[in-house]
């Protein structure tokens, strides 16, 4: 998982001393979706099921969406110097049951993939990570921007600080 590197639009990134537009990297965020999870001894999770196409995404201006099989992910997640590998990921892992649904961000290392279930080592940064009978979904935060302001985990711990003060603005 290394970062794209495009060649911009004319009209974008222009350099006007030499004419030329000035290549741009893409940052990709990624998607799991499974039907379930199991909580595996010493730190590991199984995303049970597992869709065979991982999600990916980029934010504005280049808003580019596509998917790669999930083998494809998992192979590809030591390529780079700045691979997975090097710097682990922040996600969110949503799990939904019932009529509820739960967050837990967690840092993601040595994804295996096998017999259509994909586990990781993680460690909990934020929320409860409990074993649920429904469907979940895991999103990877992009490439060097770990818990940044505008991240998928980032968002998510601004989200829950925000809902406490609410709680304890009512109470007051």
């Amino acid at each position: 998982m290394t970062k794209d590197q495009t060649k911009a639009e004319p009209d974008e990134d222009f350099d006007g001393a030499t004419g030329d537009a000035q290549p741009h990297e893409i940052e990709y965020l990624f998607a799991h979706s499974a039907s379930g999870i199991t909580i595996e001894d010493g730190g590991r999770i199984s995303l049970n099921s597992v869709s065979p196409t991982t999600l990916f995404f980029s934010d504005r201006p280049d808003r580019v969406t596509g998917h790669i099989t999930t083998e494809d992910f998992v192979a590809q997640w030591g390529e780079g110097d700045d691979s997975f590998a090097a710097d682990p990921p922040n996600a969110v892992l949503s799990l939904f049951e019932d009529e509820h649904v739960s967050d837990v961000v967690v840092v993601l290392r040595d994804p295996v993939l096998s017999n259509g279930d994909l586990s990781y080592s993680v460690d909990v940064t934020d929320g409860d990570l409990v074993a649920t009978s429904g469907p979940v979904s895991l999103f990877i935060d992009r490439l060097g921007r770990p818990l940044s302001p505008m991240s998928v985990a980032g968002v998510r711990r601004r989200s829950r600080r925000r809902g406490r003060r609410r709680v304890r603005r009512r109470m007051r």
